[in-house]
């Protein structure tokens, strides 16, 4: 009877009732410690299987020795299993409770540990992404291998996709780094060319101060500066490749470069002509009158050695000069080429008017063509008519060389470069349409500078462009067939495009599918690339008509879905204030699935009134976050107003009066339970709970105990129904009559207590009994209760041949008794 009574109220016994005497219960038989020792071995029997968590949590609260309850409650693992055990053993069974209050500490510890483990792999995820974003690229390997190492602890608990965003992340970070080293390579390559460039200014600076300085009867070694020239060329190319150059120091070097070429060009030619030089010097040594060609050709050696100023004039052409500064004087023409003298003359006037207007220009090739057509006419000219010329025609020689050293200094090594190269890229292997473009960007420049007089350059560059363009022939040749073929697939989206057109129905149409149709024809119009401009253009001009006929009525669906979507703004931007607030949600969300509902708008126009649309949702619902916090504050002030009153009811237990019980139990009921969260909520109930068991127990009790008075009474005599409670008349007509001896037996079945040893054959007779009737251990509490009122109500009212004696009525109290000790 104990265990249905504890399983009605999960109470303790009352501390009152056990300060009471009690009646002296038989000693367990034989039967009972049998009976024990089977239960034992059937519980023991359990924890050597695999029972699952439920066995495990009856086992660890109503397990018939400590050792099986200690055993079933290591054996738990189920959180839940774990409070409910924990609830139930706190204060009854000390070593369960301890046993799951650590399995439950272990589990929140290693709950915590999970969630710091989450975050530790969500930090490390967010990390690196934002380190293959950000700008701060200081000590940027170190912290992408700090972060791999830091994963290379957690990457075993990370979920797939975590995993994927790290190794992405990483490999974005890595492509970074590489990006970084190669700058900082590229950084170090100009660098070290910056040094290289300053090195040759410096070395070409101080050969030229040298030359300067050296004695005018000593020529330096043309193989030396050959050498000199050829390696600071080359040297400036390497230090001046894929590399940005300031003008500036391009200029110094071209300078510099151009009157080293001078003076190694004029220290060739003087060794070339050293023998012709000698004889002149020989010449003027032996004090003779030069011949009219020794002077000419005298003056055309110093002009073309032009030697560099600034530097010390050799011997040898200090003679040559010396001697082309006497001249021998024309002879006076004949009278009979007067006529031809003044026509020659007009010539000339109107050549030298030109040529002052080329120099003028400084166009330089034209220039030199009249300066050449000048000379020779006043070399035709007599003494006479050519004196007066004499003048302009040296000033003009001079405005001419001027503007040839000038040119010359100015092309000439550009020249060189663009030599250099052009042959530098014919040996390059590029893509043939950026090869050629280069090609053509060269020659482009050649072209800006003049052209050269150097024919020898000129082929050179010539040469270098051939070689180069070689490749790109065939590509371009298959270029062509392409271009064509892309013609025709203009040409076929055309017809497509057309087709369609003179097909749609626009009052039935999928304005999507149409919108896609657009896209993809200016798609594969782009795609397909490259075409012939001529022959494209016609078919160009009839693409764009029919993508303005295809556009039109797309244009007034999309301004007609935007107006629908203007709407669906306009209603949202209502909802801010609409109250309820519910009702406002739940329209916010229905225009949400009316805005997907819509069809194609203008793209920035919807990303503009979808800006405004998601702004007012977003007011919406955070008045919802308002609300909750709100509630959430509310909720805070009730669970503290609960805790408190748990707190003081916690102190009243069922040796409080009833009177106490009760007041108890209506302070916790006028608690709002609707403001209460769940835990609180729970803890109100459990209290409520309590106190209502306490107050049935009580009331049980003093039940008990009157029916424990009638019992005795009843061995005096019937007793009077007056006397009884009212319903017991009734109860007692409703059984069948029952011998004194089977309703005490009954009467200890339903208390759990045994029986005595001679009772025992008539006990089990009653129990297979009870159990063909359906009764027995399914029965719940309250009808066990009821049953049992029903004995004593049949002990007390009904008449029988027999006549209830002490022994019988002690055993009966008895049964009574231990429903109140349950």
């Amino acid at each position: 009877m104990a265990a249905f009574i504890q399983k009605l109220f999960r109470s303790r016994k009352s501390p009152e009732t056990s300060t009471k005497p009690r009646r002296q219960t038989p000693p367990a038989d034989t039967q009972q410690t049998d009976e024990r020792a089977r239960q034992r071995e059937q519980q023991l029997a359990a924890l050597k299987g695999t029972p699952d968590q439920k066995t495990l949590s009856d086992l660890a609260t109503s397990g018939l020795t400590a050792e099986i309850r200690l055993e079933a409650a290591g054996r738990l693992a189920d959180e839940t299993c774990l409070h409910a055990v924990q609830k139930q053993a706190k204060g009854r069974d000390k070593g369960v409770y301890q046993i799951t209050k650590q399995a439950l500490q272990k589990i929140r510890e290693e709950q915590a540990r999970k969630e710091n483990l989450s975050q530790n792999i969500t930090n490390l995820v967010r990390s690196v992404s934002e380190l293959a974003k950000t700008d701060d690229t200081k000590l940027y390997e170190a912290r992408l291998d700090s972060l791999i190492a830091q994963w290379s602890s957690v990457e075993s608990e990370a979920a797939t996709d975590q995993t994927q965003q790290f190794l992405d992340s990483v490999h974005r970070c890595k492509q970074r780094l590489q990006s970084i080293q190669s700058a900082l390579e590229e950084e170090k390559r100009h660098l070290a060319q910056r040094e290289e460039r300053a090195e040759t200014l410096a070395l070409i600076n101080s050969t030229m101060n040298e030359l300067k300085e050296q004695s005018p009867e000593e020529l330096p070694s043309l193989a030396s500066l050959d050498a000199l020239q050829k390696t600071q060329e080359n040297r400036w190319l390497e230090a001046t490749r894929d590399t940005a150059v300031d003008k500036q120091e391009q200029k110094t070097y071209e300078a510099a470069m151009h009157g080293l070429r001078n003076y190694v060009s004029a220290i060739r030619r003087i060794i070339q002509d050293k023998e012709t030089l000698v004889e002149m010097a020989a010449v003027l040594a032996s004090g003779t009158e030069p011949t009219d060609d020794q002077r000419e050709q005298a003056r055309t050696l110093s002009r073309e050695i032009h030697w560099p100023e600034g530097f010390p004039t050799p011997s040898l052409l200090e003679h040559a000069r010396k001697l082309s500064g006497k001249r021998k004087e024309r002879p006076a023409p004949d009278s009979a080429d007067v006529e031809k003298q003044k026509a020659l003359t007009a010539a000339l006037e109107t050549t030298i008017a030109k040529l002052e207007e080329a120099l003028e220009a400084k166009q330089l090739k034209e220039s030199k063509q009249l300066l050449k057509t000048a000379q020779q006419q006043h070399r035709n000219l007599d003494n006479r008519h050519g004196k007066p010329f004499q003048a302009r025609m040296q000033l003009l020689t001079g405005q001419f060389r001027e503007l040839s050293d000038w040119q010359g200094f100015a092309t000439e090594p550009k020249q060189i470069a663009l030599c250099e190269q052009m042959e530098y890229l014919a040996q390059q292997p590029m893509e043939p349409e950026a090869k050629a473009e280069r090609i053509k960007e060269l020659q482009n420049e050649w072209r800006e500078l003049g052209g050269s007089s150097d024919r020898t350059l000129w082929a050179r560059f010539k040469e270098a462009s051939d070689k180069a363009y070689e490749p790109c022939k065939a590509y371009f040749s298959a270029k062509s067939g392409l271009k064509q073929a892309n013609l025709e697939k203009r040409q076929a989206i055309c017809d497509e495009l057309e087709a369609f057109l003179k097909a749609a129905d626009w009052s039935n149409i999928e304005w999507k599918a149409a919108e896609k149709i657009h896209q993809t024809a200016r798609q594969e119009w782009k795609a397909a690339w490259p075409v012939e401009f001529r022959d494209n253009r016609q078919v160009q001009k009839h693409f764009d008509d029919l993508l303005k006929k295809l556009e039109a009525p797309l244009n007034e669906e999309r301004l007609k879905n935007e107006a629908i979507k203007q709407n669906i703004v306009d209603q949202a931007t209502a909802l801010v204030s609409h109250e309820p607030l519910q009702e406002a949600m739940n329209q916010a969300k229905k225009l949400q699935s009316d805005w997907k509902a819509v069809g194609i708008t203008r793209h920035r126009e919807d990303r503009k009134m979808w800006q405004l649309f998601r702004q007012a949702c977003d007011q919406i619902f955070a008045r919802r976050e308002v609300q909750r916090s709100q509630q959430e504050q509310a909720t805070q002030a009730a669970d503290q107003a609960a805790a408190d009153a748990v707190a003081e009811v916690q102190t009243i237990d069922r040796n409080s009066s009833n009177e106490s019980l009760s007041s108890a139990l209506e302070k916790l009921a006028a608690l709002d339970s609707s403001a209460l969260s769940s835990t609180s909520r729970e803890q109100v109930q459990n209290e409520k709970k309590r106190l209502k068991q306490a107050i049935e127990i009580n009331r049980l009790s003093a039940n008990i105990q009157s029916w424990q008075s009638l019992v005795t009474a009843r061995t005096a005599g019937p007793v009077a129904s007056a006397e009884a409670p009212a319903h017991w008349p009734a109860l007692a007509a409703g059984q069948e009559t029952l011998s004194i001896q089977e309703l005490v037996i009954r009467a200890e079945i339903l208390g759990g207590i045994p029986s005595p040893e001679s009772a025992q054959h008539q006990r089990m007779e009653i129990q297979v009994k009870r159990l063909a009737e359906g009764m027995g251990s399914s029965e719940k509490a309250g009808d066990q209760l009821t049953e049992l009122e029903k004995l004593v109500a049949g002990w007390c009212l009904n008449e029988s041949a027999e006549q209830p004696d002490q022994t019988m009525a002690q055993r009966l109290n008895s049964a009574l008794s231990a429903v109140i000790d349950g």
